[in-house]
């Protein structure tokens, strides 16, 4: 495969809060520069994604191993997708930005599926693509349970604060065994949007 000629720069997250918001100013700032953007979504609107769009909205029932596996499935194509597909894009020379990468907190989430099973699972993906930039948006589980009691546990799907922290220290495990530490840029997720944007777009902007 043709070494990638765009940049690859990926959002994570503890409950997705405002995630969403920072993928569309870092575009918005990118294109301002005169580059070419692409933003992603997920789960991506294929076949599998929208499977998994009605196990959120409850149209289907589905137990986490099959949540995890419909995940990693539905990366993986949007990552080799012939028509719109993550590589075809950076060998056009398009920063993707995407709030998606290969670990899916779905799969641990509740501990149903172990961090070594996610990693083995999108071992095919990890090995296709490595980001220039994972932003680790980190929100305190305290504030992010009170954000799910909002009525925000649409994102995540999250049941109490252990899960959260369960979903941390998972993020940090896989990380460091993928020999990915080294990419990652954690900005606090609780300060005022305008703020974790300005952490944001300083960073990006060593790539350029």
């Amino acid at each position: 495969m043709d070494k990638k000629k765009g940049n690859f720069i990926v959002f994570e997250g503890i409950d997705g809060s405002g995630k969403s918001t920072q993928v569309q100013l870092l575009a918005q700032q990118l294109k301002e520069q005169g580059h070419r953007v692409e933003v992603t979504c997920e789960p991506t609107y294929s076949r599998i994604g929208q499977i998994i769009r009605d196990v959120f909205t409850r149209k289907m029932n589905a137990d986490t191993r099959t949540i995890a596996g419909l995940f990693v499935a539905d990366r993986l194509h949007h990552l080799l997708n012939e028509e719109d597909g993550i590589v075809r894009q950076l060998n056009q020379g398009i920063t993707v930005i995407s709030d998606r990468y290969y670990f899916s907190s779905y799969a641990y989430q509740g501990a149903h599926v172990s961090m070594d099973w996610v990693i083995n699972a999108n071992a095919q993906s990890a090995a296709i693509l490595r980001p220039d930039i994972n932003i680790f948006v980190d929100i305190e589980p305290k504030i992010s349970m009170e954000r799910i009691q909002k009525g925000r546990d649409q994102t995540e799907l999250y049941e109490n604060e252990a899960n959260l922290q369960l979903v941390r220290d998972a993020y940090f495990t896989a990380f460091e065994k993928e020999k990915d530490h080294e990419n990652i840029f954690i900005t606090p997720g609780h300060l005022p949007p305008a703020d974790v944007a300005h952490n944001i777009w300083q960073k990006v902007k060593q790539l350029y």
